[in-house]
């Protein structure tokens, strides 16, 4: 009754995930309290979404068409020129690095928040690398670690921030568990407390409808990890398996789906093959 008359006008996608929260929960009742329910009411816990009665399809990650690599340059460069003027630069300046962060080396925001000072290793690998220590985790295997890369010109950006912006924030670089990203408000004992996502998000919502107001669709700090796996790292040569590394995904399936090609990559593809075969032709019939 309720899939069949309460959502039977919603979309595949509301459906599709109504039916898996429910499962989940029958699940989470089976597992955890199916004695002591029977023993109670003396009723057996069954799930209702059975393989008969259950929504059909799949759903799928709605597909994310990043900004061109000249809109989000123009996009960082009216947001730095606005860093001249600002009325409180440190803030604005932190939440710039952040969004750079994101499109050069495709950190997620929530573990851009939660990166420390320390975890700048400077000294590791050609161009120094980021501990990420809180990575996104899959089907339940906790925080997942990564080393990524300064490439992409992420190395220049944090050292800006470092040496320029972020001792106005008042916060002791000695201190253990000392913020990268530290917000203005402060905790009980005079530290940092860290940026929340939603300033970071907030803050490029607002600098992309000021700088891309030709840009249909909002500006996220999850299109900017699309941009950066897109645009500055498929286009620039780096193989997929790196692109996975870089990203942090669990399945190579999942960093396929972020390098979509723009333009006419596709058809250039095809051009550069055609004359390939051409020049091997020429070459038999000599």
């Amino acid at each position: 009754m309720y899939f069949g008359k309460v959502l039977r006008g919603a979309a595949r996608g509301t459906r599709l995930s109504r039916a898996q929260a429910i499962k989940t929960y029958f699940l989470f009742l089976d597992l955890r309290h199916k004695i002591e329910i029977h023993q109670m009411t003396g009723c057996v816990v069954e799930c209702p979404i059975d393989e008969m009665n259950r929504p059909r399809g799949r759903q799928e990650a709605r597909l994310r068409i990043p900004p061109t690599a000249d809109q989000v340059g123009r996009l960082f460069a009216g947001w730095r020129e606005e860093l001249t003027i600002c009325r409180k630069f440190a803030p604005a300046a932190r939440n710039y690095t952040a969004a750079k962060l994101m499109s050069e080396v495709g950190l997620r925001v929530n573990e851009a928040c939660k990166l420390d000072l320390s975890d700048i290793k400077w000294n590791l690998g050609h161009f120094g690398k980021l501990h990420v220590r809180h990575g996104k985790g899959a089907r339940g295997s906790g925080p997942r670690e990564r080393m990524v890369p300064l490439i992409n010109n992420a190395a220049a950006t944090l050292r800006w921030f470092i040496e320029d912006v972020w001792g106005q924030f008042g916060d002791d670089h000695a201190r253990p568990g000392v913020p990268l990203l530290p917000s203005e408000r402060k905790n009980t004992d005079g530290s940092a407390v860290r940026v929340g996502d939603e300033t970071l998000r907030a803050a490029l919502a607002v600098c992309a409808e000021r700088h891309l107001p030709d840009w249909p669709d909002p500006v996220t700090p999850h299109v900017l990890r699309h941009f950066c796996a897109a645009s500055q790292l498929y286009l620039g040569g780096m193989d997929l398996l790196a692109i996975h590394a870089v990203l942090g995904h669990a399945w190579l399936a999942t960093t396929m789906k972020y390098v979509h090609v723009p333009g006419t990559h596709i058809e250039d593809a095809w051009i550069a093959g055609q004359q390939r075969a051409a020049a091997r032709l020429k070459g038999l019939t000599r």
